[in-house]
């Protein structure tokens, strides 16, 4: 199984370069990496570039021009640029723990898209991990212990794990709390849903919008919790301003049977 792992980024390139050491330490590094990026500048290509360099495994870099939030569009653009069975989507600035991509592999299953969860860090702790270069994908449970009391993060309990149980399908038509930053699927999955919706305006629920379709589509949901966690570095909140218009399009999605998206993946391939 060829698993591709899409990352999302805009002008963060603080933030990739220590998302992508968190790659480079993977136990399983048999994948390959796509960059999607929502039309950074060249501070963020030359991060990409050098990294290449460094990276046992292959790394592509996707932009478009910047033209507003598309996270839709450059996850579309991305998806149309391997031939992966298996997307792991996650964003450039979740650090990924060091088993990660070998623990998606592990969960992946013929029927099923898998969700992970999140660690958010601080925003001080995320500024000083960044300016100090702070390997924190190599830190034991230990050191997240001793994070967590100086409340540098928000729980530590995703961190434990745990093996495979019926609890990880006990929620198969669970849509709310996924998220891209933590999501992975069979890609002839996501190509029969048509990939993310671009109609999508703005900041907010192209992600939950994709899930449910999925659900229309017969794929349900089983959970990667305790086993893949990322540690999510802190940012400023994204412009809301036309989430509400976001929130009645997905309404609609919900309250019908429809799996495809109206502007989606094909556009590219």
């Amino acid at each position: 199984m060829h698993i591709a792992v899409l990352l999302t980024t805009y002008n963060r390139p603080d933030a990739l370069a220590a998302v992508l050491e968190g790659y480079l330490a993977q136990s399983d590094r048999n994948f390959e990496l796509i960059v999607a990026d929502d039309g950074s500048t060249d501070d963020t290509r030359c991060v990409v570039d050098a990294f290449k360099s460094r990276a046992p495994f292959p790394v592509t870099h996707v932009w478009h021009e910047d033209r507003g939030f598309r996270a839709a569009a450059i996850r579309n653009r991305a998806l149309a640029a391997t031939s992966a069975d298996y997307i792991v989507f996650s964003d450039g600035d979740c650090v990924p723990a060091p088993r990660f991509v070998e623990q998606h592999r592990r969960l992946a299953e013929r029927g099923w898209f898998v969700a992970g969860n999140r660690i958010l860090l601080s925003e001080n702790f995320t500024r000083r991990a960044l300016r100090d270069e702070l390997p924190i994908h190599e830190w034991a449970l230990s050191a997240w212990l001793g994070a967590w009391l100086r409340r540098d993060i928000n729980r530590w309990l995703p961190l434990v794990a745990l093996g495979d149980g019926a609890f990880r399908k006990r929620a198969p038509q669970r849509w709310e709390g996924v998220k891209t930053c933590n999501l992975a699927a069979w890609r002839d999955d996501l190509l029969r849903v048509n990939g993310l919706d671009e109609s999508y305006s703005g900041w907010g629920l192209e992600d939950s919008d994709l899930v449910i379709r999925l659900l229309h589509a017969g794929v349900k949901h089983k959970s990667a919790r305790f086993a893949a966690p990322v540690f999510h570095l802190w940012h400023a909140e994204n412009d809301r301003s036309r989430l509400a218009e976001n929130r009645r399009r997905l309404d609609a999605l919900i309250n019908s049977q429809r799996t495809t998206a109206e502007l989606g993946v094909n556009r590219y391939l």
